[in-house]
């Protein structure tokens, strides 16, 4: 964790602010973020899963979209992540694609098991083997998917990230 540049309570008192306007608009779930980098929110987001009918609309991760779009890059190096709440898995994976620097998180995943949002499934199902997990996945056609990687490898145009 970078600690650079120490926590500020502010930002977290911030995104739990904007976790309770959510809930009390009746417009999503107890949940919201904001990045912040150099002192400054770059971005924030609450959680809009029932609103827009998106499973991935966490807080977190439109909070990191809304400062990847308002900064014009798609790596957050250099920014911290303030959450209402432990980030989920997915928003954990989020954040670690999004390459932030740091999250700083309020209420812990047994807070959010007690109001009824319990992550522990998925952090089960992520230690079984693929067959034995609740969702059946199976390759198909590896050799005409491999196709995409090719062009990735011999692409003079690409982005790396």
């Amino acid at each position: 964790m970078d600690l650079t540049t120490p926590p500020n309570p502010e930002f977290l008192r911030r995104a739990i602010a904007l976790a309770i306007q959510n809930v009390e608009s009746g417009e999503g779930g107890p949940f919201a973020a904001v990045i912040v980098r150099d002192g400054k929110i770059v971005g924030e987001g609450v959680n809009t899963v029932t609103a827009g009918n998106d499973p991935t609309a966490h807080g977190e991760v439109n909070a990191i979209r809304a400062a990847c779009a308002a900064l014009g890059t798609f790596t957050l190096a250099g920014c911290q992540l303030y959450t209402s709440c432990q980030p989920c898995p997915m928003c954990l994976a989020a954040s670690y694609w999004a390459r932030l620097d740091a999250i700083y998180f309020g209420s812990s995943a047994a807070d959010a098991a007690r109001a009824g949002f319990d992550d522990a499934f998925l952090y089960e199902e992520f230690r079984k083997s693929q067959t034995e997990r609740a969702l059946p996945a199976a390759q198909l056609l590896p050799t005409e998917a491999w196709a995409a990687f090719s062009a990735w490898i011999t692409s003079t145009s690409k982005v790396a990230y």
